[in-house]
């Protein structure tokens, strides 16, 4: 297996630790595995992109955050290259709910073990996203969280707590229409809207994971009104496990959803980056569109829970 690294040395954990081009190769060669490794941070993404999927390797590396990983799979989605992941952003939302060793020398030896598997991606006004996509207050913000993105000061944290409860009290919301791909429509003023790729999961400690990628589906949800005390009620009932049937909440399963807003353009998070989109904003899900490299034991887990749902013994 030939492996092109692309590091992103100014994602969060990259950054803070100090990830080097020599220090991948090191990783890569003690483990026996053969890999290029482009550290050109000057260059643009999309230009280093466009020359790993023009290089001879079987599998892209994105050694860097959710953003990085995005980016490389929407390149990598209906091509014969697979997608690994080094986790060396802040959140490393995706790598998390593939089980992949957080640490970057486990990480690099998971890949020596490594098997592939293939999950669902969501697609939006034809781009494709791998966690979800939020419209409304949430947008607004994460764009405040980028201001502090790096700072570990409790001066920072401080302020962006009382500019998030700020919003929260003065948050307005917004009309949306909603057409699921049951033909039905639905008109509702909205706090905030999100779409995933597929479901997030409910338990204890539960925060945004989820055990499956490959069930085909998108979710829906609606939350129609987010005071502050709404706020404490769902996030206690996220670390309690018993928070999809919330009062402000709902909850749908899709294959595809369009949502129309009255502005033709609208900020939205897009796999944790804030950026502006044209309206109406077309979903669909795309399954089973990705190969990724997952760690062995990840995979067995995941034939043992199809064999289990399909009635069967498990291992």
């Amino acid at each position: 297996m030939v492996y092109h690294v692309i590091l992103n040395a100014n994602a969060g954990t990259a950054n803070a630790i100090g990830v080097t081009e020599d220090e991948l190769e090191a990783l890569f060669s003690a483990n026996g595995l053969e890999a290029t490794i482009d550290a050109r941070s000057a260059v643009p993404m999309q230009e280093r992109i466009d020359a790993a999927m023009a290089s001879a390797a079987e599998v892209i590396v994105a050694a860097g955050g959710d953003g990085t990983i995005t980016a490389l799979a929407a390149a990598l989605v209906g091509s014969d290259k697979g997608l690994a992941i080094l986790p060396l952003g802040t959140v490393n939302a995706l790598a998390k709910d593939l089980k992949i060793p957080l640490e970057l020398p486990e990480a690099v030896a998971a890949l020596a073990t490594g098997v592939s598997q293939r999950i669902d991606v969501g697609e939006v006004n034809g781009r494709v996203f791998l966690h979800k996509v939020v419209i409304g207050l949430i947008p607004g913000v994460a764009a405040a969280r980028e201001h502090i993105r790096g700072r570990r000061d409790a001066g920072a944290k401080i302020g962006f707590l009382r500019h998030f409860f700020r919003r929260l009290a003065r948050a307005r919301r917004i009309a949306v229409a909603m057409q699921t791909s049951d033909g039905a429509t639905r008109v509702e003023r909205v706090q905030a809207v999100a779409v995933s790729n597929n479901a997030y999961d409910e338990g204890p400690g539960q925060f945004f994971s989820r055990q499956s990628l490959d069930r085909g589906t998108l979710t829906l949800y609606v939350l129609s009104h987010f005071t502050v005390f709404d706020f404490i009620r769902l996030t206690t009932g996220m670390l309690l496990g018993r928070w999809r049937h919330d009062q402000v909440l709902t909850v749908d399963s899709v294959t595809s959803v369009t949502i129309t807003t009255r502005k033709p353009l609208i900020k939205v998070m897009f796999d944790g980056e804030v950026e502006m989109l044209e309206t109406p904003l077309a979903f669909k899900t795309r399954p089973l569109a990705l190969s990724v490299i997952v760690p062995a034991a990840t995979d067995m887990l995941a034939t043992a829970a199809i064999v289990e749902a399909a009635g069967g013994p498990t291992p």
